[in-house]
């Protein structure tokens, strides 16, 4: 005798929301990473690596500018954040782990290590938008672009909002040498 297959509904093969959230939030770091990425090579930087993973984490981007070697940390927040965008989570644990995944990381391009080296920070406030025609402008003024655009030559402008991907990002601080060098 053969049993029925039990189908699932819709309800059961939906994510949790908890999952659906971590995976926004994963979404929402990846183009804000890229977001910054773009804006750094706007600016001369060459961009080495992006979401560089060792065994204490994830250098976030890796850039160099001729004499400089930066390990820059993204931070994406949304209005009304508990920590100053982000700032106030690169506690000293979290610094401890930059410099160990920093050091990792001029342990396997030992052609980088002896650039002087720097941990710059970029602060973006980020928030979804509903999706937008290429082009369109906003009530108050702001053209909206999308994230195919993101390949095109791009100004960002600290403070500028642009949307991507169904995001509004705004690059709202950039802290050169946020804390100690090597």
């Amino acid at each position: 005798m053969k049993l029925p297959r039990k189908r699932s509904s819709a309800r059961e093969t939906a994510k949790p929301p908890a999952d659906r959230a971590k995976q926004a939030a994963l979404q929402t770091g990846h183009l804000a990473e890229s977001f910054v990425a773009h804006w750094l090579t706007a600016q001369g930087w060459t961009v080495l690596h992006q979401r560089w993973h060792c065994l204490y984490g994830e250098l976030d981007v890796v850039a160099t500018q001729p004499g400089t070697l930066a390990f820059v940390e993204v931070k994406a927040r949304s209005k009304g954040n508990w920590d100053e965008n982000g700032l106030l989570s690169i506690t000293p644990q979290k610094q401890a782990k930059l410099w160990q995944a920093a050091q990792l990381f001029l342990a396997e391009h030992p052609h980088l290590a002896d650039l002087p080296c720097r941990f710059d920070i970029a602060l973006l406030s980020c928030k979804p938008v509903r999706s937008s025609v290429k082009g369109s402008i906003t009530p108050n003024g702001e053209v909206l672009r999308t994230d195919s655009q993101l390949s095109l030559p791009l100004a960002i402008e600290l403070g500028q909002p642009v949307v991507l991907d169904g995001y509004e990002l705004t690059l709202q601080q950039y802290i050169v040498n946020a804390f100690s060098e090597f």
